[in-house]
């Protein structure tokens, strides 16, 4: 698949100025390769004059005046503009779909615009390049780009004895600073208010510090404009699995425009920690048993576009998508249609579904790929996305079994456990309780304010239908009111519509069965299979052998099964209540010798599946920014040909910026 015509048009531009040495610009060597002027510590440190930074793509650098000559030697502003590595810092964020934005780009300012003060070049520091290096050196490799020489640590950034800055402080600064709270408040005061990208930061941040033995915060990536995907853990035991405990997840704001599930979470998390502080039995039961993860905004870069308009001004789409104008719910694999071919196959596994090659060949949301890897990183059980511009929850599929069908009834395998994870929400919602036809949602009050998704409007490419037909993971849909943007004064009511809702929903994670797969020396056994006879549908066995499977109140026939292990049955019965989950161990014994050998052969001829996210298994912390995806998509053929971005510069004889090659 070609790139898309706003990234040729940058690469068309990078390939003009390259062809055309600045004033002032550096010699090249014969073979295009830069010669590299290398500084001494002291050559920052003589006389300057200090003028105004007025370069567009340094623009929101942590400084506002730089100096002439450049640590490259550049001696204008003229010159920089029009050379090389000026326009690549300006399209890398496009040639890497979105990773390390903006670091690189202020990595890469400070030393083609150094900071002047004082009359003084200040050099960037050396271990802030070394650490974005680290993490950034994957991404330059997927498209088989070398690193840009200009970056290197050793030669045009200094250590910190010799006064060097951080030119990525801004970037932390504003999220940094503390908001103190109105004076006489208790450290239980929710602010009920819209909050900013910063606000929010601050607040989760510090939630996470009150209730330290509870929570942490960390990131699962960053949004194409380079923002944190932020997300606040509260467990008994934060930053870990803890075997046979639950895990689960509450998404918010995948549409920007849709801010209330962003604000539920943010009040949610504070309600959390100072509930658990102040002894509320309920809470520390939930806390102490589950894993719970909150991440308040996926798409923040499409928050920011919708509260420049403000609550009440806000259009129906306006900062719905991400910064690239992607749908993030229509950006994941389709996998239902390959559910609904493989369904028709008899004896055919319809769970686990590996993402097809093809999809990588489109435009993968950097939001996406971080939810995709971020579900590899824990064995999550349950989990829901919070969504605007309805009053209903509805649950997969979200893609009609018939494609043509817009409006059709679509079940998976676990419809009634999928419908009892509705009801929870529903059914304790005074809003969606409300017997008004005319209120908003009440087209959905005979259907009890849940509907199958498909049955209400066919999508394909949605985060429910993924997390289901990828992994362990259910997942609904909740769509929080009609007004998308309300004003604040409508959130306290929100909160108190929600806040049962939320907690009761949670509490599900506790109904079905869990327990441990081991052998007969009590090892676990990772990736077995857990089947409930009638239901089309196993989970498998995280790597300490620990499961949790769903299931709704009746006697069910549950089988545990891996390769080389002859089979295990169980029968089991749910009641119609419970609040904590049922313990079903299996002990697993090993096949025979010639069933091990045919199991092995059948292992052996099963054809490879590439794994684009990086192999990453359960709760194996997958690279920081492993993006093979990309890669895939991007790598040069067999034959030895250059990298496919290498076309745009064939015309630019001599003067070719071969140090863009790694070869």
């Amino acid at each position: 698949m070609p790139p898309p015509p706003l990234l040729l048009a940058a690469l068309a531009l990078l390939a003009s100025a390259a062809a055309r040495p600045g004033c002032g610009e550096r010699p090249s060597d014969p073979a295009g390769k830069a010669r590299r002027v290398i500084t001494s510590p002291a050559h920052p440190a003589s006389p300057a004059t200090c003028v105004d930074l007025q370069l567009s793509s340094c623009a929101d650098a942590a400084y506002t005046q730089t100096a002439f000559p450049n640590l490259l030697e550049q001696r204008s502003r003229e010159a920089v503009e029009s050379s090389p590595e000026y326009i690549l810092l300006s399209v890398l964020h496009h040639l890497l779909e979105g990773q390390c934005n903006p670091d690189l780009r202020l990595l890469g300012c400070a030393v083609l615009a150094p900071r002047c003060e004082g009359s003084r070049v200040r050099r960037p520091c050396r271990h802030v390049c070394e650490g974005l290096r680290e993490a950034c050196q994957p991404a330059f490799d997927a498209i088989d780009m070398a690193w840009p020489y200009f970056l290197d640590c050793a030669h045009y950034f200094a250590r910190e004895e010799e006064g060097c800055y951080d030119p990525l402080e801004k970037l932390r600064g504003d999220l940094e600073a503390e908001e103190a709270l109105p004076s006489g408040l208790p450290p239980t005061f929710i602010r009920f208010a819209h909050h900013s990208y910063a606000q929010m930061v601050r607040v989760l941040k510090r939630t996470a510090t009150r209730c330290a033995q509870v929570a942490k915060t960390y990131s699962i990536g960053r949004s194409f404009d380079g923002k944190d995907l932020l997300v606040i853990e509260f467990s008994g035991r934060p930053g870990q699995h803890e075997l046979m405990e639950p895990e689960v997840k509450l998404i918010g704001n995948i549409h920007g425009n849709e801010v209330v599930g962003r604000e539920m979470l943010i009040y949610l998390a504070q309600y959390l920690c100072s509930e658990y502080l102040l002894g509320n039995p309920r809470i520390q039961r939930l806390i102490n048993t589950t894993r719970i993860h909150l991440l308040p905004s996926m798409n923040p870069d499409g928050y920011e576009v919708a509260a420049a308009e403000g609550a009440g001004y806000n259009g129906w789409t306006s900062g719905r998508q991400n910064a690239q104008n992607l749908d993030l719910n229509r950006n994941f694999p389709d996998l239902t249609s390959e559910y609904y071919r493989l369904a028709s196959i008899r004896g055919t596994r319809t769970d686990h579904i590996p993402i097809p090659e093809h999809y990588w060949w489109g435009k993968v949301a950097p939001e996406t790929k971080a939810i995709m890897k971020w579900m590899r990183t824990a064995p999550f059980v349950l989990s829901a996305s919070l969504h605007g511009g309805d009053l209903v929850v509805s649950y997969p599929f979200d893609f009609s079994k018939h494609p043509l069908e817009m409006k059709m009834f679509s079940p998976t395998p676990d419809e009634k456990m999928f419908k009892l994870l509705a009801r929870a929400y529903a059914d304790v919602h005074p809003m969606m309780m409300d017997r008004s036809e005319g209120r908003c949602g009440g087209n959905f009050l005979k259907q009890g304010s849940i509907i199958n998704g498909a049955d209400w409007y066919s999508f394909t490419g949605g985060m429910s239908d993924f997390n289901y037909l990828h992994s362990n993971c259910f997942e609904i849909t909740v769509e929080l009111g009609c007004v998308k943007f309300p004003p604040e004064e409508a959130l306290y009511g929100l909160w108190l519509s929600n806040k049962e809702s939320l907690l009761s929903f949670v509490e599900m994670v506790h109904r079905g069965i869990k327990g441990v797969v081991m052998d007969k020396f009590g090892k676990p056994v990772k990736n077995a299979r857990i089947l409930v006879r009638g239901i089309r549908h196993d989970v498998t066995t995280a790597p300490d052998g620990d499961y949790w499977r769903l299931l709704p109140p009746g006697s069910h026939i549950v089988i545990a099964q891996a390769p080389g292990y002859s089979k295990v049955m169980k029968r089991v019965t749910i009641p119609l209540r419970m609040r904590k989950a049922g313990r079903v161990d299996f002990i697993l014994q090993p096949l025979g010798a010639g069933h091990k050998k045919l199991s092995r052969e059948l292992q052996r001829t099963a054809p490879a599946s590439r794994d684009p996210l990086g192999g990453a298994g359960l709760r194996d912390q997958p690279p920081q920014l492993d993006l093979e995806p990309l890669g895939a998509r991007r790598q040069p053929s067999a034959g030895g040909s250059k990298p496919w971005w290498w076309s745009y510069f064939t015309s630019l004889s001599p003067h070719r910026p071969r140090w863009l090659l790694k070869y």
